[in-house]
Parts: structure tokens; sequence; C-alpha cells
């Protein structure tokens, strides 16, 4: 990917957004010629003027929409009070954002003490121009501004439209959509699934660890209405991520930004509803000085944009709830959204292709891009005769992505970038010895391994993470002597890195009897090293379905605990089943269909924790007594558990069929939480 620029400033339209403030517009300078001075309304000078309207007729209000700065010489008015009360009353009643004026002709000194006590009532911020100005010149400069704010939001849209076509075009990987997001908004922007867990995130140059701390509760809190929507209350603004009529995840984008509202909780403000002043170093003080903050000085943005942005969102919400965000970034989520549904759909085609064109005989076979029979003649080319053959699939792979080694974890400065991998946050996993080379060295020595059992068979890599073997025997009687031998072969092959131990506790240096003795044993030398096989087949037909049998048994044995030489079809009950379907959508709804509700009420009530009650009821066969007594709980407190629950979920807990759902869903839950 070809580097790109720094991007432009993307978030000054959310400081001041398209429509100026009251305030604002009494900086103006040909308002301050004429001497302005605010006699009442003071609480309400952050009230945005949507256009300048000149009228000296008393009813004027029957043809104000709301947002106007009325602008007057009083020369119309009503000369009583009721009538100036009534004047106040229903240009407040319209919503407009202020009343200008101008002394000399109708009122000399100052206006009518009964419009200021009226003014003051309805909160509309009343003004006196002490000196004579051309309206005409205080409506240019308004008019204006406001033209040109919405220059400036139209600019900004085709920036965010531009950025995120060309990461469609690019096929960027989610986590540089995100940072891409997140440098455009200047907020901090978070991918996650549907079961609440973080694919990739961009804390905007805050403290990562405060904003993903608890991330799963805090999600659950967030709960906007509609498809994209802003939760005021947590402060987020979230879109659904997904393409064709289904959904994988969810978009957050937090505003306004800022260390303030770590966790997805509310901005607190003064008594008097007003901002503290925000320096220009108000970010997160652990956010280090050459990471995020330097990147973002490059495009001409400090981190004073954010502080400022803050305060006026603050403003806006009047103290309370926090203020929706500008339409701009409204726009970014959805765009960003639509791109990395784009492009999930662009990496599935082309992992497809690539393995067409790049993969071997035994990708050919998994792929159908060669027919059978030609499959079949360039494999006896090569010495490996498949037809009139049982064919045995089997794959072999790292318990542990990457490789076999568990990942080395360490603390990586807050704001230095999006993390896509699963951790703490704040943590990333550096894989010293991992990556292709690993790889390539586990399918030479399968290779290697079939050569020294003296077996004959295909073998190749079939993604990032499996190396695929397609065993060739003479008959049925030789699979599991074939297969025993291929074990120890590839682990004679394969030894423990130095320092590995295995499950026995045993250095990695483990010598050949050793290996042989824990193979007779039905144990694994190699800690993390799994061997997956397929069901026998009697054509090259049928071959397909042994190999993705023996991957999918594979990827389920991952969270099987058992020291297996070989893991076979059996081997997997229903958890292994959900451990294959977890990155399912489908699975995901559905376990936030059965549970979100229990999940949510936990979130809310971190004490109760129902989940476990739950678990321990359906562990032991809905037996309550036994139940309660695993849960340590008496059962007088277990049974008024169990019927919260029933009430959280709407279920009947003496239904078997809606038990059987909830345990299937509890074990889906575990396989989603389970690297």
């Amino acid at each position: 990917m070809r580097h790109r620029q720094a991007p432009s400033r993307v978030t000054d339209g959310s400081v001041s957004r398209v429509f100026p403030t009251v305030r604002e517009v009494l900086a103006l300078d040909p308002v301050r010629h004429g001497a302005p001075r605010l006699v009442a309304g003071e609480g309400g000078l952050d009230r945005r003027v949507r256009w300048v309207h000149v009228a000296e007729v008393p009813d004027i209000a029957t043809l104000l929409g709301g947002g106007e700065l009325v602008l007057t010489t009083g020369i119309g008015l009503p000369g009583d009070d009721a009538g100036l009360r009534a004047f106040i009353g229903d240009l407040a009643g319209v919503g407009v954002s202020g009343l200008v004026v101008e002394l000399g002709r109708r009122y000399l000194d100052g206006v009518p003490r009964v419009m200021v006590a009226a003014a003051e009532r309805h909160g509309l911020p009343l003004v006196e121009l002490r000196r004579a100005t051309p309206f005409v010149r205080i409506t240019e400069a308004v008019h204006a501004l406001i033209v040109d704010a919405q220059l400036t939001e139209l600019r900004a849209t085709e920036e965010i439209h531009q950025r995120f076509t060309e990461l469609s075009v690019e096929g960027a990987d989610p986590g540089e959509v995100v940072r891409q997001a997140a440098e455009l908004s200047g907020c901090p922007v978070v991918l996650e699934n549907l079961s609440r867990q973080v694919l990739a995130y961009d804390p905007a140059g805050e403290n990562a660890e405060l904003l993903l701390d608890g991330w799963e509760q805090h999600s659950r809190r967030i709960r906007p209405e509609g498809r994209t929507a802003y939760d005021p209350d947590r402060g987020w603004l979230v879109t659904m991520v997904g393409a064709r009529g289904q959904d994988w995840g969810r978009l957050l984008l937090r505003w306004p930004p800022g260390d303030d509202l770590a966790g997805g909780q509310p901005l607190p403000t003064p008594a008097d509803g007003r901002s503290a002043p925000a320096s220009a170093g108000s970010r997160s003080a652990s956010s280090p000085a050459g990471s995020r903050s330097a990147s973002a000085s490059a495009g001409g943005r400090s981190a004073s944009v954010s502080a400022v942005g803050r305060a006026d969102a603050v403003r806006a919400g009047g103290g309370g709830s926090l203020s929706a965000p500008p339409t701009r970034l409204t726009i970014l989520v959805e765009r960003a959204a639509s791109t990395l549904a784009l492009g999930r759909l662009i990496r599935r085609d082309a992992e497809g292709l690539e393995r067409q064109l790049h993969r071997t005989l035994l990708t050919a076979l998994l792929d159908h891009s060669w027919p059978v029979d030609e499959v079949a003649l360039r494999a006896r080319a090569l010495g490996v005769v498949l037809e009139r053959r049982l064919l045995v699939g089997v794959v072999v792979r790292h318990r542990v992505d990457d490789g076999g080694a568990e990942p080395v974890r360490h603390r990586q400065p807050a704001g230095s970038g999006p993390r896509t991998e699963p951790g703490h946050p704040g943590e990333v996993l550096d894989h010293a010895d991992t990556g292709p080379a690993r790889l390539r060295d586990l399918a030479e020595a399968a290779g290697q391994a079939l050569r020294e059992a003296g077996l004959t068979g295909l073998t190749s890599a079939l993604d990032d993470q499996t190396v695929g073997v397609l065993l060739a025997l003479p008959d049925a009687a030789a699979e599991e002597r074939a297969l025993s031998a291929f074990a120890v072969a590839l682990r004679r092959t394969r030894p423990d890195p130095p320092g590995r131990t295995d499950p026995l506790g045993r250095c990695g240096a483990s010598s050949r009897a050793d290996d042989a003795l824990a193979l007779s044993a039905g144990r694994r030398s190699v800690a993390g090293l799994l061997i997956a096989a397929g069901s026998g087949v009697g054509s090259l037909r049928e071959a397909r379905r042994s190999l993705i049998e023996a991957r999918q048994v594979a990827d389920a044995a991952r969270r099987d605990r058992r020291d297996l030489p070989i893991f076979r079809l059996p081997h997997v009950g229903l958890a292994g089943l959900l451990h294959l379907l977890r990155d399912e959508p489908r699975v995901q709804t559905f376990v936030e269909r059965q549970l979100g509700a229990l999940l949510a009420y936990d979130a809310q009530h971190p004490r109760e924790q129902l989940l476990g009650t739950l678990r321990a009821y359906l562990e032991q066969g809905r037996n309550k007594s036994a139940a309660a007594s695993a849960a340590h709980l008496s059962r007088p407190a277990f049974y008024e558990r169990l019927a919260r629950i029933g009430r959280v979920l709407d279920v009947d807990l003496d239904s078997v069929d809606a038990c059987l759902s909830l345990h299937v869903a509890l074990l889906a839950l575990d396989a989603i939480r389970t690297p």
C-alpha cells in the first residue's frame, strides 16, 4: 500500500459545527462595532444560529422556523408590557437563537425591563447594540460564516469518501481502515464482532488500556437504537458492519474524544454546566509524545482540537447527556463500515483465487480448480498413485496460531497505532520464531515423515496455519498402522524447540526413545503440535471430504486438552463443533438471542453474575440441589436466582427444550471466548 499524506483537519468542523453560535456571532467585527451588551439569556449563548433575520413587526414569530438571530430597532414593537412579554414568548416558542435590539430609535438608554425579565425567564439571549450599526453588514458577516462552514463540511465529507474509496480499492485490512477512521475523526475507534470481542482498534493517541478495560461489559451497555445511532449516555457513535443482509460486527467511535470518557462513562461537568478550559496538551498523560501526537502534528492537527471538541459537545449538551456528534462523523463511520464489509468479501474471493493460482495438487482437490482426472494424472507423474487406493486426509498444525510457541506478551505504549490481534488491552503478541518460515518447516517435516514411514501421498500447506497430507494406502487394513507410523516419524522429524516442555514437564531435547514411549502411551511429545485425520475414502473424488474433515477436527482439537497422538472425528463432540463455528455470525447471533439479556443484566449488576448460576444449573443436569451445592449457595438463594434468570430471559427453566437451547448457547459462548 502506498504511503499516504497525513489527513487534513476533517475534525475542525466538529469544533465549530456548520452553524455558528450566538457567542461566535457577537465576536464578529460588524457586531462588535455596535458595542454589544448582553442583558439577558447568558445560558443560551451557545445556541446555533441558522440564519439572521431583520424584523420590525410584532408578529414576526409566525414567519420564523427556529434557529434565527433576530435583528430589530424596536420601532414596531408593542408599547405595553403585556405585548412585549408576548413578543418575547412567541420568539422563544418558535426556537429563535437570540434577539438583538439596536438602541437609538425606539429605545434610547436600554430595552425595557419587562423585556429583559421575559428574555431571562425564557433563556433567550437578549443583546443591546449601543452604537448604530448597518444590519446588512451583520447579515453579510454571519451568512458568509455559515456558507464557509458549509463549504468546509462539504470538503470534509468529500475527503472522507475519497479516503475510504481508496481503502476499498486497495483492499485495506481492518486495522488500516480503523486507523484511518481514527485519524480522520481524531476520536478512538473500535471494531468488534457480535460477541463484543475487539477485532481491531485505534485509541487516537489516548490511553489504550483505559479504552478497552472491561470492554465486553461496557459494550453491552452501549445500546443505541437504529442501525447507525448515537448513545448520548455512553458517548459512543455506533454502526453495524455487514453485507448481503448479514451483520458480523459493530464499529464504534467515541464522541467526544478524551480519556474523561474511558470505558464509555459520561463526561463529568462543573456545577454551572460549563466545561473547564482545555489546554493544548490535554490528551492522556500516558500517551507518548512521539507516537500519535507526532503523527497528528504532521497532519496539522493538535491535541487541543479534541479538547475543544469535548468542551463544545458539553456546552451544546447543556452539561447533561452528551450532544450528538456532527453529521460528518456519522458519514465517516458508515463509510468505514462499508469499507470493512466490502474488504471482507474481497478477501474471501482473493483467498480462493490465490489457492487456484499458487497451491499444489492438494489444494486443487480442495478448490475443484482442476478436474479429478487431471489431478490424478499429474500426481502419477510425481510418483504418487491415487487411483484405486484408500485415501486418508491428514492435517498437521500447531495448537497456537503462527507457530507452536506461545506468543511472548509485552506491553505496548498506548497510542502507537491499531492492534488487530486479541489480547489484553495495550498488549501485543510477539511471535519471534513464527510465520511463513515455521509453516514451511512444518510442511517439509511432514514430507520427510512420509518418506521415513515408507508412505506415499501428497503434502502441502493448506493455509497460513495448517499443513495437509493425503495418504494413499493399499487397503483399509493399513490405515491405523500407517497413521501411527506417520505420527511417530513426524515427531522424530519435528523435535521440540529449545526450552519447550511437553505436557509431562520434560524439556525440549527429548530423546527418540522418549518420543516413542510417549506415543505408545497415547501422549503428545511435542507441546502444541496437533495431528488430525479424516475418514478414509475409496476414490479421489471423495478425497476432498476427508481433507476438510481432518482440517475441521484439527481446528476443534485446539481447545481439547487431551493428549492424543492423532485426533479423529469421534473425538470431536458438540463443544468441538461449536468451536469450529465460533466465527459464524449466525452462531454469534444465536448466542446473543439466547443469552444477550442475561449478559446485559450481568454487565449492569456485576456482583450477581447470574450466568454462573445458569451454568451450574445446566451442568448438573437441572438438579437444583446439586447445582446449589456446586455454586456454593443455599437452596433458597439458588432458587431465587433461578427465578430471576427466568424473568430476565423470559424462559421456563423447567422446560427441557429451553434448557437445551441455553446449554448449547453457553457452550457456543465458551467457544467464542476461547482463542
